[in-house]
């Protein structure tokens, strides 16, 4: 199939998905202001003609995507619960539930080319800043429940900052020190007056959007049974402690899931290695019996065996030789080692290596 074909097809998709919903025509109604709008308790200043416009736009931009706001839609009963319930706890307005969905439309693996990631968003420094851990091996940006209330974190801290929902919301879009200087430099304190980067301009107005149409599907246009929202995630939470660098599919093993269950619930991991020391990782709901035993021997008998699977490298091998004289995926040879394909090898080198055969017999 060609490059080009693949694109029709997928184009093709697109308009196939959109077209279940084609037959309704936006109206003016479906964009205009309700009264009393509020976001997070404040008033949306409809008076202001460039207020209403703006909304109107979003309204506009988001109800025209239906394929994406179905998506999102189909995703809310599987994450708001939990985003709710927490917001609940830390005392924060219901309303910042919708900020999840404006930044990542309800996906971990969301990134932006600025560096931002997860289902909040978070650049790398302010994840750390507040706690999470965010390196090669593991993206803690990427697991919603250990997200979450870092986001929330920070939004109650630029709140105190700016004493504003609209304002600390702005200030997570654009950074507290730019929205700061803008608010120094005009002299207002008011978002919806202030003149401010273009995406940050539309920023609250898409949050509306998206609490205008979560709150009341049906007036837009879309009509779900209960059966067609996704489910709440279900798992068992199990500690796996390891003492060195273990295969993650030892973790599925134990729990007698697929590999993809795992990274799926444990959306932070990344590659297909746990690094040494203590881990609080998700299973499958009912998978946690009997883990902590068989994971414990599991880990025990890969130690062992990692002798077994040395290979020395010899003077005039390559990568790509030796996974031929193996007769094993070069890429197999990279996830094994934890190296990249530019990995210069030198006599003497240490490579682990399982032989087909003692691959596909486990």
């Amino acid at each position: 199939m060609t490059k080009l074909l693949r694109w029709a097809l997928f184009l093709a998709g697109i308009l196939a998905a959109a077209s279940s919903h084609a037959d309704r025509i936006i109206t003016a109604e479906d964009v205009r202001p309700p009264e009393g709008l509020t976001l997070c308790g404040e008033p949306v200043p409809f008076e202001l003609s460039h207020v209403r416009e703006r909304f109107e736009k979003e309204m506009l931009l988001s109800l025209w995507d239906r394929p994406q706001v179905l998506l999102w839609l189909k995703r809310s009963t599987r994450y708001m619960p939990f985003i709710s319930k927490t917001l609940e706890q830390a005392g924060l307005p219901e309303d910042i539930k919708y900020l999840a969905i404006v930044e990542s439309a309800l996906r971990p693996h969301v990134g932006s080319p600025k560096g931002a990631m997860g289902f909040w968003q978070l650049m790398p420094a302010t994840a750390r800043n507040f706690g999470l851990t965010v390196d090669e091996f593991v993206d803690e940006r990427r697991d919603l429940y250990l997200s979450t209330p870092v986001a929330l974190a920070y939004l109650k801290a630029l709140y105190a900052k700016f004493s504003s929902w609209t304002l600390a919301l702005a200030a997570y879009n654009m950074g507290e020190e730019g929205l700061d200087a803008e608010v120094i430099e005009q002299r207002t304190h008011d978002y919806y007056r202030l003149y401010l980067p273009l995406e940050t301009q539309q920023f609250i107005f898409r949050m509306l959007s998206v609490k205008l149409i979560v709150n009341n599907p049906v007036a837009y246009g879309y009509q779900l049974s209960t059966e067609d929202y996704y489910a709440p995630i279900a798992f068992d939470t199990v500690s796996v402690d390891c003492f060195q660098e273990a295969p993650l599919r030892l973790v599925a093993q134990a729990a007698d899931a697929d590999f993809k269950e795992i990274k799926d619930l444990n959306p932070h991991l990344r590659g297909h290695y746990l690094q040494a020391g203590h881990h609080q990782l998700r299973v499958p709901e009912g998978k946690s019996s009997g883990f902590s035993a068989k994971i414990e021997a599991l880990l025990e008998a890969h130690s062992q065996e990692l002798n077994q699977r040395i290979y020395v490298v010899q003077s005039g091998d390559s990568l790509s030789s030796i996974a031929k004289k193996f007769d094993v995926p070069l890429q197999s040879l990279l996830i094994w080692n934890r190296i990249g394909l530019g990995k210069t090898l030198h006599p003497g080198d240490r490579l682990v290596i399982y032989p087909r055969e003692a691959v596909a017999g486990e």
